[in-house]
């Protein structure tokens, strides 16, 4: 299989026809079309069904799409890395943003690398921090900041970026505790809103709910920050979330929200890279850029309840600061 063909089979897996794909490979339609049959005769098993729809990538054509995105990605990367363009740092990064941080973080991001690097192309992915850390070991992501790693992880390489509180989030209508924090005790009193078990959050909240004995009881489960805070502002119970998620909600008064106490909960965002990477002057340059950007945040206040990683905290304490 050559470029060609792996071209033509991503493309026409976007587009749905081989008709509009070879439109916009500027090429005739059988030229695209024996680009697709020699690779389905070199792998044995259709890569499409084939109807009046359009063409509908089979489950083996989806697995090669997939393969084939990557390895057509990995080739635009190199040759933007090779080609010579005077000293300048070149290349496309895919990063994976916390969904948490991107509305913090995304805009300086960008506007740090047009001013400082414009020839290296952004190309930024949001999720939680689950998804985000199979991407990366999939290679789909270049670096990405990630939560609560336990220990020395051998695949990655890490930078500690910020810790940070999780805060207690109520619709606008409920009337939250006087006082800093809402204790777990207090939490336990309404229906919640959580992310499903195995998110490193759910872990955290239940942790620290067994530490604090108390029962938490679950309406809803989620594995979208969007969904929990809809959730919530519908009234079908409370939720938890960092800090940093809910700043501009509570500033606008659409959500109630205080840091979480007895006990309160912290955990550590890093930010990280596989360690079989090679060096890469533009992923460099992204995550130089990505670290100013989350020092900045902490240093103005616009993350709330973080601290730099120098001040190390207990995951958990039982008395508020």
């Amino acid at each position: 299989m050559d470029v060609k063909q792996l071209t033509a089979l991503v493309t026409v897996a976007e587009v749905g026809s081989v008709t509009r794909a070879a439109a916009l490979l500027h090429l005739v339609q059988p030229a695209v079309t024996r680009q697709i049959r020699a690779l389905e005769h070199e792998l044995g098993v259709p890569l499409f069904e084939r109807s009046r729809q359009g063409m509908r990538p089979t489950e083996a054509g989806l697995i090669m799409v997939d393969r084939a995105r990557r390895a057509l990605g990995e080739l635009e990367r190199a040759r933007a890395e090779v080609r010579p363009v005077s000293g300048a740092v070149t290349g496309t990064v895919t990063v994976g943003l916390l969904d948490s941080a991107s509305d913090l973080l995304a805009a300086p991001l960008t506007a740090a690398l047009a001013r400082h690097h414009p020839g290296v192309e952004l190309c930024l992915v949001t999720a939680y921090s689950g998804h985000l850390r199979r991407w990366l070991d999939e290679g789909r992501l270049d670096l990405s900041m990630l939560y609560d790693l336990p220990g020395t992880v051998a695949s990655l390489t890490t930078r500690a970026l910020v810790r940070e509180r999780l805060w207690a989030v109520a619709p606008p209508t409920e009337r939250l505790p006087a006082g800093p924090a809402v204790s777990f005790a207090e939490l336990a009193r309404h229906p919640l809103v959580l992310p499903t078990p195995g998110h490193a959050l759910r872990s955290l909240i239940d942790t620290a709910a067994a530490e604090a004995g108390v029962r938490l009881t679950v309406a809803v489960q989620s594995d979208s920050m969007r969904v929990q805070k809809q959730l919530v502002l519908a009234g079908h119970g409370w939720t938890v979330l960092p800090g940093v998620g809910v700043a501009r909600d509570t500033a606008e008064k659409a959500v109630r929200a205080l840091p979480l106490g007895e006990p309160a909960v912290w955990r550590s965002v890093v930010l990280a890279t596989a360690r079989s990477a090679r060096a890469n002057p533009a992923v460099d340059a992204v995550a130089n850029a990505l670290v100013h950007a989350v020092t900045t945040a902490v240093r103005q206040g616009g993350w709330p309840s973080a601290r730099a990683p120098e001040h190390e905290v207990p995951a958990f304490e039982t008395c508020d600061r």
